[in-house]
């Protein structure tokens, strides 16, 4: 639990600590892998379902969402440097701005009917886990 009180303080941080969008994208994106990775031990019976626990990372990962200003982090010119982002976000801004809403839309369901079981969580990461991969195929340079 500790644990989830650093991280949530660290998305407070990390959100305005960067000048540079790249830097700053990347730390959002890299907390919200964590979290994800949190939840994924869950599922994958590596750690006890707790209720409360799972709510309040899914909690953590909603504020994660809703930090991500695609126009603050994105911003023409921050495709160039140290990303791995696609030239497509720029190419296709809107479908981008609705892949990451979507995201936050089925946060904010997550969080708004928290599982009851693992069962339930299980649903629930697979549908943000499908949100993830759908953006990472369209709108991320895979890495060699």
């Amino acid at each position: 639990m500790r644990k989830l009180v650093i991280a949530i303080s660290m998305l407070a941080f990390a959100g305005s600590a960067y000048a540079d969008p790249i830097q700053g994208r990347q730390a959002l994106m890299k907390e919200r892998g964590k979290l994800a990775g949190q939840i994924s031990k869950v599922v994958k019976g590596e750690t006890p379902f707790d209720a409360a626990a799972v709510l309040d990372a899914l909690k953590a990962l909603q504020a994660n969402a809703e930090k991500f200003d695609v126009d603050t982090l994105f911003p023409a010119g921050s495709d160039r440097g140290d990303t791995t982002a696609a030239p497509k976000i720029w190419e296709d801004m809107a479908g981008f701005k609705a892949a990451e809403d979507k995201f936050l839309a089925d946060t904010k369901a997550a969080v708004a009917s928290p599982p009851a079981d693992v069962d339930a969580l299980k649903a629930q990461l697979n549908t943000l886990g499908g949100d993830c991969g759908t953006c990472h195929q369209t709108y991320r340079i895979k890495k060699s």
